[in-house]
């Protein structure tokens, strides 16, 4: 099953925020219940993957990428069925966790916005849908199936069964561990962030508008072009000081000065609708002054002295100690672009490259001051894993990857026989152009 490889998460992340490629005759060419696929759903996704893989143009190929897009539509039909949800809270953080990525990518918020000529609001508003959409399939996927093992038998036989020309060629990788540390900012700085939204609600008050103060000193480039509006949220979709502050508002008023993790705001209630919210809000962030850098450097490096030690594990430390959210409380691994520990070189941060360059499997690096993806002064320690020779793939340096792939395997085979199973559940109509697709059969 081609599967998650049709288009990759980001890749499908830029499809929706672009909207579907304009073609000379769209239309629909598969119902599935009340689920669609478009004619240029499926040649956006084989053009995408095509560019991803390098492979030659095939009908064959074009055919089993169209039974994927199918099959999502059956997991998001079945899953209308059942009653399979996501919750909000957890749509909200998986959005905001690709906009940020994506945002780092193409260098800041700012040039995002540039990139697709819309404001991150609007971004997020038309792919709310689509991350939901995702997140369930995989909740359908995990639940048929989440349960599938492979035993080292089986991982030695998959790997026996790739034909010894069609081995991979795995390009020098390391694993690498972080434990992170913000740099903190001074009592002095934030009481200037407090003053000056002090002010400015004073204005506020006597008349002036609010939207135009937070064109003028808002520093949230998601909002600030739109006067500081947000839109429209659930609860729990934002962080809990600033919906607190929101919710205990009347439509129309404006809150005192609310520090949360982004900085402080001034908020004020636009219109409640049901249980939705509408806010905007002007934010400062105050600035990080490099007494603070050192004091993160200090910190790291008493944590180092204690892991050098033995004094307390990597891991542990990581949990305990690290600023990271994504990455503590998996003992501090940092992850590819696909989710692996093992970090192609070529991926691996420019902030850290020399510095893991020299150095030997356990080591651990002194502190690194860099910035995050956000903008935030921070300082790393780095530990190194492992480390790996460019070289083809073998059972004995590369068995996590080969038996995840095995896994990967049988959970396909998984899934499809699920789909064998429940294809006469739902209503499905394939248009005649696509009736003689073999990869199809499944559905026939």
């Amino acid at each position: 099953m081609v599967a998650a490889m049709v288009v990759s998460i980001m890749s499908a992340f830029q499809a929706s925020a672009q909207g579907p490629a304009q073609y000379p005759v769209d239309g629909i060419i598969a119902k599935i219940d009340n689920q669609i696929v478009l004619r240029s759903d499926l040649e956006f996704s084989y053009l995408q993957y095509l560019a991803q893989t390098k492979q030659q143009q095939s009908e064959t190929l074009k055919c089993e990428i169209f039974k994927t897009l199918v099959q999502d539509k059956l997991l998001l039909a079945r899953a209308e069925i059942d009653s399979v949800t996501v919750q909000e809270d957890r749509v909200t953080g998986e959005l905001n966790r690709r906009v940020d990525y994506l945002s780092a990518q193409v260098g800041g918020v700012e040039r995002l916005e540039q990139y697709y000529n819309k404001s991150i609001r609007q971004l997020k508003d038309e792919l709310r849908k689509t991350i939901r959409e995702q997140l369930v399939m995989q909740k359908m996927q995990e639940e048929i199936a989440g349960k599938v093992r492979v035993t080292p038998k089986e991982v030695e036989s998959y790997f026996k069964s790739i034909p010894a020309d069609s081995l991979p060629y795995f390009s020098s990788e390391v694993e690498l561990g972080q434990i992170v540390r913000y740099a903190e900012v001074s009592k002095q700085q934030k009481q200037e962030a407090r003053s000056l939204l002090e002010e400015l609600r004073k204005r506020i008050v006597a008349g002036e508008d609010f939207a135009t103060l937070a064109k003028q000193y808002s520093q949230d480039p998601g909002s600030a072009a739109d006067g500081g509006e947000l839109g429209f949220f659930k609860k729990k979709e934002l962080v809990p000081e600033y919906e607190a502050a929101a919710l205990r508002l009347e439509p129309g008023g404006i809150s005192g000065v609310v520090e949360s993790q982004f900085g402080f705001h001034l908020i004020q209630l636009i219109e409640r609708k049901g249980q939705e919210f509408n806010t905007r809000h002007i934010l400062i962030k105050p600035a990080t002054a490099t007494v603070n850098i050192e004091e993160a450097l200090s910190e790291l490096d008493s944590i180092r002295t204690l892991i050098v030690s033995d004094s307390i594990s990597f891991a542990k430390a990581a949990k305990e100690y690290s600023d990271d959210f994504a990455s503590k409380d998996n003992g501090g691994m940092m992850t590819s672009r696909s989710g692996s520990t093992y970090i192609p070189m070529d991926q691996v941060d420019p902030d850290i490259f020399f510095v893991i360059d020299t150095m030997e499997v356990g080591e651990v690096s002194k502190p690194i001051p860099f910035r995050t993806a956000d903008g935030r002064e921070a300082v790393r320690i780095v530990k190194v894993v492992g480390k790996s020779l460019p070289h083809q793939a073998n059972l004995k340096d590369d068995y996590p990857k080969i038996a995840a792939a095995a896994l990967n395997e049988k959970k396909s085979k998984a899934v499809d026989e699920w789909f064998k199973n429940n294809i006469g559940t739902v209503f499905i109509d394939i248009d005649p152009e696509y009736q003689d697709c073999k990869a199809l059969q499944l559905t026939q």
